[in-house]
């Protein structure tokens, strides 16, 4: 038999044995079994060969096998709470984004090429926390500083993705903003212009909303995980190359809502 696949899912955070592959276990988690959901779902795939003093891994292995009738394990889990911070960044494979509907898109890890020094930021957090942030430092620095135990609050390590600002990176309050669908417009041109004014802030919120929603073609540079020695960047490719080689994927994820 197989050996079952081991995901990390983002949304929530969980980490699962599986004998699904990526495309079925996303559209396992976008829309169940029985169609009778409709989510969007983000997943890492974890090195099988991964082993941890901290995860029952041995026990959830042996737990994902086949129903009694022959039947596909769809998902057995391993653990519900604080995966991210105890996956080491070198176990994590592909990235798989799931639309609404079931559809999958694998990004790989790419190589991170520095942080641009003159623009903003809006980078949207989906682990641990998931506040939507406003910043003037690049994903890396980013990723070293809210990690940075010597802050006032801090995360172990963190998965975030930026977020489309078009004029709004260099001049916040006065570019146009008509192309870009975000609810509140106003409030960011605020936040973000707030950071020019006061350089030494080099972070803040914009947005607490507590649902992890994201709209999948509104990606600007990709996805990033991070904390004070790792870092990974999974790179979004280009709108052209997903309308041209991920048609059904982008026609899916476009019709997803923004929040």
């Amino acid at each position: 038999m197989q050996r079952p696949h081991l995901y990390f899912t983002v949304i929530p955070e969980t980490l699962i044995y599986s004998m699904l592959p990526p495309e079925e276990f996303g559209k396992y988690l976008s829309i169940g079994s029985r169609k009778l959901k409709s989510d969007q779902s983000i997943f890492f795939q974890v090195d099988p060969d991964f082993s941890s003093d901290y995860f029952p891994l041995e026990k959830g292995l042996s737990r994902c096998l086949p129903h009694a009738d022959g039947s596909t394990r769809r998902s057995t889990y391993v653990s519900v709470y604080r995966v991210l911070e105890h996956l080491p960044i070198e176990a994590l494979g592909s990235l798989f984004l799931t639309t609404r509907v079931g559809l999958t898109l694998e990004l790989t890890r790419g190589e991170y090429r520095g942080d641009p020094t003159d623009r903003l930021f809006m980078f949207q957090e989906l682990a641990p926390v998931f506040p939507k942030v406003a910043s003037s430092l690049g994903p890396l620095a980013f990723a070293r500083h809210v990690t940075d135990p010597s802050q006032a609050v801090s995360m172990p390590r963190v998965f975030f993705a930026d977020l489309q600002l078009g004029g709004l990176a260099t001049d916040p309050a006065g570019a146009a903003a008509d192309d870009l669908p975000y609810s509140g417009v106003l409030h960011m041109r605020e936040t973000l212009s707030s950071l020019q004014r006061n350089p030494d802030k080099r972070t803040k919120i914009i947005n607490r909303d507590i649902r992890q929603d994201i709209h999948f073609p509104m990606i600007d540079g990709g996805f990033y995980i991070g904390d004070q020695t790792d870092f990974a960047y999974y790179p979004m490719p280009e709108e052209d190359v997903l309308r041209r080689e991920n048609t059904s994927w982008w026609n899916s994820a476009s019709r997803t809502p923004t929040l």
